[in-house]
């Protein structure tokens, strides 16, 4: 498709996309737009596998600030403590007390103890703390 004077190619989302969803390459189609707002559009192939940070409508383009690495571990959910010491491993039920992507760090609520601790988010539902 050609773009018109002042206008540019960029790719477009096919689809309104809720804060939170994992967009897909799949999610985008090239689109002409306008050139001051191209000039800051991200590929879709670049932004697959990340997480819409915000509401995102139909036909627009996506920005750096609209993305961001998947939330593996939400605010409230159950959460599986692992702290590792040598060949020792003891595992533990948590709650998380935030949001947290992979290797970031999030406080959680040891549910057997009733402490709360730092950790690091290692997988959905899964964070590690340091040995003591």
């Amino acid at each position: 498709m050609a773009a018109a004077a002042g206008a540019a190619e960029a790719d477009v989302l096919v689809r309104p996309v809720a804060r939170g969803e994992v967009l897909a390459s799949a999610d985008f189609e090239r689109a002409s737009v306008p050139a001051a707002t191209a000039r800051f559009a991200l590929r879709g192939a670049d932004v697959a596998g990340k997480e819409a940070r915000r509401a995102l409508a139909l036909g627009a383009t996506v920005r750096a600030s609209d993305i961001g690495p998947p939330t593996l571990v939400r605010r409230g959910e159950g959460v599986t403590l692992v702290m590792r010491s040598g060949r020792l491993t003891i595992t533990a039920p948590g709650r998380a007390l935030g949001d947290g992507a992979a290797g970031g760090a999030v406080r959680v609520v040891n549910l057997a103890t009733d402490r709360t601790l730092d950790a690091r988010v290692t997988g959905p539902g899964a964070a590690e703390v340091d040995a003591p």
